[in-house]
């Protein structure tokens, strides 16, 4: 049975995004299954012996069953350090080596990369010295290594480095601009330069999309190149009739009005402030609305003023508080361009909820039959999404038979987390070992 390391550089919090719960969720399936064993889809056990690292304020280990844990490791040079202090989110760990993670890797059989950070760079560095080792004739055990894309890392750093001036304090502020466009993109060129090495040196490369196989197939090849789904528990996220009465007796959310509701990190690269701005020309041009936000950025202030008390800011909600927010609202505005995937999109048409993304977002794989099952907003700037918005409220048949068709494809067609686990996972992990073509030259 093989052992694998699951390498997530994110801090561990209730604050985490997608990337973490991602993880969160694979593992909590893996340790539902009863013995380790044969077939992945429940019979048995998942047939390997999993280990999900993550980073963490102090080294701990949370065990979910005999061959199933979370181990948090303190970061080296942690990004809270340039951070501002209200964005707990998404923290992760610049520094090129990490001492404690190099002794724990050597145990496992299979590395499995989901960034390109310290955890990574550490993997890459053991698997060089192992390979440099067996190129001696020397006993090493090489690892298998694997990666998954998850965050369109390049574009979500370019989108803050433009930003990053308005998040000075106004004493500090230069008066000239302070990021470039082209500093920008050279960032984001060289950030793309550094996952694609780190993708070179994998036997496997799992991504989220058809058009990301498509393109990574062009240099790393078809045989290496695969589709890792998301899946949905649909234990925790469906429709439920008592949750507007609930939200509002828990938050004050106005009873009576149309609900939109964002969730996720409350920064520019998931253009939340574009939605606020569009919610409130709704308003004055007469749409009663109500915006709800759950997460924590640093824009949270700025959405305030913005919507003032049309808005309920929830902070960041553990999963189960938060699925009953999905189901008390109307409507799931996502935005977001930074996203590979987009789960919450998911959780939201498991909900019962009409969801809104932008045009030529990769989120909208979500969608079967885009108009019906989801609105797609052609003009994706503030005007096109507060007409998109308001006309599917001005029409509540039409958005409750959206809203229907929604949970009835999230019920049909996207797959639980078992089903992703056992096909999508589970494949590669226990698969023999292929040719690196060239693996840890890198």
């Amino acid at each position: 049975m093989p052992s694998v390391a699951v390498l997530v550089e994110l801090m561990r919090s209730g604050a985490a995004g997608g990337h973490v719960k991602c993880w969160e969720r694979f593992a909590e399936t893996a340790a539902r299954h009863r013995e380790p064993g044969t077939d992945g889809l429940g019979l048995g056990g998942p047939g390997v012996d999993l280990t999900v690292y993550l980073l963490g304020e102090r080294e701990g280990i949370e065990r979910l069953s005999p061959w199933v844990r979370l181990v948090t490791l303190r970061p080296v040079f942690s990004t809270a350090a340039v951070l501002p202090a209200d964005d707990g989110t998404d923290v992760s760990d610049l520094a090129p080596y990490h001492p404690r993670l190099a002794a724990l890797l050597p145990r496992h059989d299979v590395w499995h990369m989901t960034h390109s950070f310290a955890f990574a760079s550490t993997a890459g560095r053991l698997a060089r010295r192992v390979a440099r080792r067996e190129s001696r004739s020397r006993r090493a055990r090489q690892p298998r290594l694997v990666a998954s894309v998850h965050t369109d890392v390049p574009a979500l750093a370019a989108a803050h480095l433009r930003h990053l001036p308005d998040r000075m304090p106004a004493a500090v502020r230069p008066a000239g601009r302070l990021v470039t466009e082209g500093t920008a993109d050279r960032v984001s060129a060289w950030l793309l330069r550094r996952r694609d090495r780190m993708l070179g040196t994998c036997e496997r490369v799992l991504v989220a999309t058809p058009a990301e196989r498509d393109e990574l197939a062009g240099t790393l090849g078809e045989d290496r190149v695969r589709l890792l789904r998301r899946g949905i528990d649909r234990t925790r996220f469906h429709p439920d009739s008592t949750a507007r009465a609930r939200l509002a007796e828990e938050y004050g959310v106005p009873a009576g009005l149309p609900l939109v509701l964002f969730v996720g990190r409350l920064d520019d690269s998931k253009r939340v402030l574009m939605l606020a701005e569009s919610l409130r020309r709704m308003g004055e041009e007469g749409r009663a609305v109500h915006a709800v936000m759950a997460g924590s950025g640093v824009e949270r202030d700025r959405i305030a003023q913005v919507l003032g008390q049309h808005v309920t800011l929830l902070g960041s909600l553990p999963q189960e508080r938060l699925a009953r927010v999905y189901a008390g609202c109307d409507i799931f505005a996502c935005p977001s361009r930074t996203e590979t995937i987009g789960n919450a999109v998911a959780e939201a048409m498991a909900s019962g909820l009409a969801v809104f993304l932008p045009e030529g977002a990769r989120t909208t794989q979500w969608l079967t039959a885009p108009g019906e099952d989801g609105i797609v907003v052609r003009r994706d700037d503030i005007q096109g999404w507060s007409e998109a918005l308001g006309t599917l409220m001005d029409r509540p048949r039409q958005l409750r038979a959206v809203a229907r068709r929604a949970a009835e494809t999230a019920r049909n067609e996207h797959p639980s987390w078992d089903q992703v686990l056992a096909e999508d996972l589970l494949p590669v992990w226990r698969g023999p070992s292929m040719s690196r073509h060239g693996a840890h030259a890198a």
